[in-house]
């Protein structure tokens, strides 16, 4: 460890030169010796360094949503190519690529602060032992090996021995509770990140080797914690366990406001965006709108939590916009603004009225009724003849419309006339045949 930490003794003087100016404000707080003052000022170092890594940590967690989709495009390559390493390895990247992501990029908060934590860990080495390093003077020095934190010195570690820790000024017995209980602090919140991250912000409807790998992650990172952990002094423990509660608390922020779609965390923050966006009629928040437009940019891409969503705000009288807001939807405003029966809202139509379907039996009365007993037609057709009314005492019957229209030429069926019958009186013996 202290080999690789000297490799990092480039970046001592400004991790050093920060402590010290955390130092000089919190020393004049609560005394320039106490390990308050020292404690302090290495927690506000994590709290800087995590400040400036916050665009590393957006760009993670894209960087992992990427690599989620990716998963089975991932295996489909893996199980087509699985004898030729070679073509498998330049697939992969010609998908990332493609896909605009990279697996490392998972990574880049780890590796971002990495040269800062050794950098620390050579500093407060140098304090063990007494050597100036960076900023820290002899006074400085002095200072720091006299600051214990809760009776445990800053470079006191769980595997120092009972003459070290008395030349530091402490009892073997408080630097191992003290170290033992951060070490277990520290792994904890590990182990809390992960599994958060496991179970409710990872899309259960997609299973990909990769949720496998994050398992596996969720108990391996405490335990390397926990094995490094007793080789660190109490200052790196402090550093480590701050920026695992940072981390912790940074996660749990994303999860609740911009859950990984599909998973339980988008379920319940949609299940809260209705309750707020059906009391209130609007949607305040620019996030808000931003997750409400992409759902809407979905369209028949939604997930199982999104379609729920859509029709709750539906059912709310209230329809989602392509630009993430919310209004009123048209049917909610037609019925708000009709009474008995009469539309008021202007510029809105009534609804077209389809008609009732009938049934066989009542299409076939309909049209025995209609085409029955029709006095236009019967008009219209003794309009055309001469009256023979007048001249027989007799009334006529009126034919049905459909004989009537069987009558007329060019129906395909042949009239009496042209069949050689005279139309009324007597009929015209047929002759006999020849033989």
């Amino acid at each position: 460890m202290d080999t690789i930490a000297s490799l990092f003794s480039f970046i001592t003087w400004p991790v050093s030169w920060v402590i010290v100016q955390f130092h000089t404000v919190y020393g004049a707080i609560f005394g320039p010796d106490t390990g308050w003052a020292w404690g302090l000022s290495i927690v506000s170092l994590v709290i800087l360094i995590r400040i400036c890594l916050i665009p590393l940590f957006v760009k993670q967690i894209k960087a992992t949503r990427a690599m989620q989709t990716l998963q089975p495009e991932m295996k489909k390559i893996q199980e087509r190519y699985k004898n030729d390493k070679q073509r498998q390895s330049e697939e992969m990247m010609k998908l990332y690529k493609e896909a605009g992501t990279n697996p490392l990029s998972s990574c880049l908060p780890i590796l971002a602060q990495s040269p800062f934590f050794f950098a620390l860990y050579h500093v407060l080495n140098g304090i063990a032992s007494g050597t100036k390093i960076g900023y820290i003077n002899s006074d400085l020095l002095a200072s720091a090996r006299q600051a214990h934190i809760f009776g445990a010195p800053l470079a006191a570690k769980f595997l120092d021995g009972a003459d070290t820790v008395q030349k530091l000024g402490a009892s073997l017995t408080d630097v191992r509770v003290v170290t033992a209980i951060m070490i277990v602090l520290m792994s904890a919140s590990q182990f809390y990140t992960q599994r958060q991250l496991m179970t409710k912000n990872v899309d259960t409807t997609v299973k990909t080797p990769f949720m496998q790998q994050q398992k596996m992650l969720m108990y391996v990172f405490p335990i390397m914690f926990a094995f490094f952990g007793i080789r660190f002094p109490v200052g790196v423990l402090v550093y480590w366990l701050t920026t695992n509660v940072w981390t912790m608390g940074q996660q749990m922020y994303v999860i609740r406001n911009n859950p990984t779609p599909g998973s339980k965390a988008q379920a319940a923050y949609l299940e809260r965006l209705t309750k707020h966006v059906t009391h209130h009629g609007k949607v305040g928040r620019r996030s808000e709108k931003a997750i409400i437009k992409a759902i809407v940019a979905k369209g028949r891409e939604r997930n199982e939590f999104e379609r729920k969503f859509i029709n709750a705000l539906n059912k709310a009288g209230l329809a989602a916009q392509a630009d993430g807001t919310v209004v009123k939807s048209v049917a909610a405003e037609t019925e708000a603004g009709t009474e008995d029966g009469a539309i008021t809202t202007a510029g809105a139509a009534p609804r077209r009225q389809q008609p009732k379907r009938q049934s066989k039996s009542q299409r076939q009365s309909g049209g025995t009724k209609q085409a029955g007993d029709s006095p236009s037609l019967e008009k219209s057709d003794s309009a055309g003849q001469p009256d023979s009314s007048e001249k027989t005492d007799q009334p006529q019957d009126s034919k049905p419309a459909a004989a009537q229209q069987a009558s007329k030429p060019g129906t395909g069926a042949r009239s009496k006339a042209q069949s050689g019958q005279r139309k009324g009186g007597p009929q015209r013996p047929k002759s006999p045949s020849k033989k």
